[in-house]
């Protein structure tokens, strides 16, 4: 199996888990497979969002597939924006404007304490299979950096000082929740060989 379609219109995530992948399977984006349709994630879970991309892809391209979900989720919030991190400050999905509604929320609180969950949902011969990441880490008082997208300006994981948004995409691929979701994936591909 060299090709799978990524049930997704953001090309920084295709890159990152083209580059989290290698060269064993190539990654085509919805725009690369002609696919131009931007998919409703309006489920209470990273779970079910990700399913739901990827059956829909299934169902009109009946190939192989994979979508996935992912959510920040600050203890401190009770696990917010979670599975609306992407839609955190309005439906527009204004990086900026999400990052500014956390520090925002996040205001006055000492418990910085957070992580971002990746859930992938692969669809194989029709079968569906789940696989999670988690990236334990810390949400800064400001931005640091200006690589990456997302909340990655505002988030250190485990383990490191630099944010993710300092880090080079091999830094980042050292702790990312994508990378560990998508090596579980790379796994179970290879053992089905």
């Amino acid at each position: 199996m060299t090709k799978l379609i990524f049930a997704t219109n953001n090309q920084h995530k295709v890159d990152e888990i083209q580059s989290a992948i290698g060269n064993t399977i190539e990654v085509i984006s919805l725009k690369q497979a002609g696919i131009d349709i931007d998919i409703p994630e309006p489920y209470d879970t990273l779970e079910e969002n990700a399913s739901a991309k990827s059956k829909t892809i299934h169902q009109l391209t009946a190939t192989n597939c994979f979508s996935e979900d992912t959510g920040l989720e600050t203890e401190a919030l009770n696990g917010e924006p979670g599975v609306k991190s992407a839609r955190y400050a309005g439906d527009d999905k204004s990086f900026e404007k999400n990052i500014n509604k956390l520090l925002s929320e996040l205001t006055g609180i000492n418990n910085r304490n957070a992580r971002f969950r990746t859930v992938i949902s692969l669809i194989l011969d029709d079968k569906e299979y789940l696989f999670e990441g988690i990236c334990e880490g810390e949400i800064l008082q400001i931005r640091k950096g200006n690589k990456g997208f997302g909340y990655d300006p505002v988030f250190v994981p485990s383990g490191s000082e630099k944010s993710f948004a300092e880090m080079t995409m091999e830094e980042k691929n050292t702790f990312s929740h994508r990378k560990k979701a998508v090596d579980k994936m790379i796994a179970f591909l290879k053992q089905l060989k």
